[in-house]
């Protein structure tokens, strides 16, 4: 593992964040919100998963595949 952290870490709560986004562009359902990092960033490699977990949603996994 690499990165694990949760989004009550974040500088801005995500209530905040889709407040002032919905301000200047309209969001929609199916919408994703990119909101950068957390500490722990390093290069993938093809061979390697990321796996992103909502509570109550579930995981959304991918494997890393080279460019060829």
């Amino acid at each position: 593992m690499k990165q694990d952290s949760n989004t009550k870490e974040m500088i801005r709560g995500v209530y905040e964040m889709v407040s002032w986004i919905s301000q200047v562009m309209t969001l929609i359902p199916g919408d994703v919100i990119l909101t950068g990092t957390p500490a722990g960033v390093g290069p993938i490699v093809a061979g390697d998963t990321v796996s992103v977990t909502i509570q109550g949603i579930g995981t959304l996994t991918n494997p890393v595949v080279s460019r060829s």
